[in-house]
């Protein structure tokens, strides 16, 4: 299997210079994936613009019969997509099925765009009306992360195109072949040639788009430090930019908690997809000691074994990760912290050695020490680092210290207690007993502080935002000069 630039509804061959694709299961080759020359760049972005006129020219009903098809497409090769998610990612079966239903909720919110996509109309003074209007940029870019191969393409690709833009995406490199078959539905569906493009490479290619003068907007989905390089750099060509980055979300525990259903929780949220999310858990606040909260956490963390199907974990992306991840464990006992549970284990397995995967277990490490390193840095895997706060006080204080701005949660069967803490936690998306709060559209995924560098959230209402500007039409006319009858 190869993945190959998508422009124009045609599948480009293999060019001359390509990378491997590598499965994190087995440390396996399962394809190749190409590396877009300056002039692929260019022709994908001048596929958009060509299409541009044609397609935003069409009403927004029209736009959306295209995805009403594709919409029902990915229902029914849901499998096929679940499959690659697997092979390519790492996920489980069930992990990579959610993730191909919740990209496809995106899709069915920008179905409802002509119910929303509404402009207003006043009489500002006698004889003189001011309307405004939403219209598309033109020529969008995506630059999306590995870790949701088909959910995070989603967050932007209907919605953009559903607003009358035409789009450019440019996948990881590590997951690629998931949007190659995604396309085949964007052909299947029948879209117009040009408005859904595709091409490969790595930073260059991030890069080129990023400069081309026909491109108007641009969204990035990965860590901070590239997020804000290229807002900085899209900002200076003028162009719309929206880019997230990483995170650190803190869950807080109130003594008052319920320890099954918060227990439950908290390893769901730092374990599920491998950690691998940027809404997963990553440290958890105790408000005092709670040892059988801790307890039910590694009993259940425990339970959890090395699978790509059922509820299981399966590999990190590739051996960086994964050599990341046991860095900051050993960091972390070194400094006196005392691990509950130690996925090192899983490193040293026969099996799993055997397989040639990247697998890490879930692991648990009781902090005594503030300033651990592995309470502050992103480590991106199942780790949940935890740490004994003598006060609300003190756990509001640790969590706004976190540079970062994704996700918090509080877990309290009170609501006087949430309500203290929604009010003080620094991070765009809480939650209240719910370790992963992603919102529902019509709501819409956003972080703050260094976990975005834009001014518009990515999915929902905000995308709708992001992909559209307003337009201000003022008219007057001149009375006619003869009467008639219709005067």
């Amino acid at each position: 299997m190869n993945a190959t630039n998508f422009i124009n509804n045609s599948f480009a061959p293999l060019p001359n210079q390509s990378i491997d694709i590598i499965s994190p299961a087995s440390n396996k080759v399962i394809g190749k994936v190409a590396l877009s020359s300056p002039d692929q760049v260019d022709a994908a972005v001048q596929a958009a613009h060509n299409a541009f006129l044609s397609w935003s020219s069409l009403t927004v009903k029209s736009r959306i019969q295209y995805l009403i098809r594709f919409h029902q497409l990915v229902i029914k090769h849901k499998d096929e997509l679940a499959d690659l998610i697997v092979l390519e990612h790492g996920k489980t079966k069930e992990e990579a099925l959610a993730e191909v239903a919740k990209g496809n909720e995106t899709v069915e919110f920008a179905l409802s765009l002509p119910q929303i996509y509404l402009g207003t109309h006043l009489e500002v003074s006698r004889g003189v009306h001011c309307q405004d209007v939403r219209r598309p940029h033109g020529v969008v870019v995506s630059i999306v992360p590995f870790n949701f191969p088909f959910m995070v393409p989603m967050w932007t690709l209907p919605i953009a195109i559903a607003a009358g833009n035409t789009f450019v995406l440019k996948p990881s490199e590590k997951v690629p072949l998931t949007m190659g078959f995604t396309m085949k539905l964007i052909q299947e569906a029948g879209f117009p040639e040009g408005v859904v493009n595709i091409v490969h490479g790595t930073a260059s290619v991030v890069q080129q788009l990023c400069d081309h003068p026909k491109v108007k907007a641009v969204t990035f989905v990965g860590t901070s430090h590239v997020a804000e390089l290229l807002s900085h750099r899209c900002r200076l060509l003028n162009k719309r930019v929206l880019c997230l980055g990483g995170a650190k979300n803190h869950l807080v525990a109130s003594p008052d908690c319920d320890i099954d259903m918060a227990s439950s929780d908290i390893v769901a949220s730092f374990s599920g997809c491998s950690g691998q999310r940027c809404m997963a858990a990553s440290v958890l606040l105790t408000i005092g000691s709670q040892p059988k909260l801790l307890e039910a956490i590694v009993k259940k963390a425990e339970a959890l074994g090395p699978a790509q199907s059922g509820k299981n974990i399966g590999p990190v992306i590739d051996a960086i990760s994964r050599d990341k991840i046991v860095r900051y464990i050993e960091e972390s006992e070194k400094g006196g912290a005392k691990i509950l549970l130690d996925g090192r284990k899983w490193i040293t397995r026969d099996d799993l050695k055997a397989s040639g995967g990247f697998w890490v277990g879930p692991t648990v490490i009781l902090h005594t020490n503030k300033k651990d390193s592995a309470l502050h840095d992103e480590i991106f895997g199942p780790v949940i680092s935890i740490y004994e706060c003598s006060t609300k006080e003190e756990a509001i204080e640790i969590e706004n210290a976190n540079p970062y701005g994704n996700a918090a949660c509080i877990y309290t069967n009170q609501g006087a207690i949430a309500e203290w803490y929604t009010k003080r936690f620094s991070a765009g998306m809480l939650g209240v007993n719910i370790g992963v709060p992603v919102p529902r559209e019509p709501f819409s995924f956003g972080g703050i502080n260094r976990s975005n560098f834009g001014d518009f959230d990515i999915t929902g209402l905000g995308g709708l935002e992001f992909f559209t500007h307003h337009r201000k039409i003022t008219t007057k006319w001149t009375p006619p000069k003869e009467a008639s009858w219709m005067s």
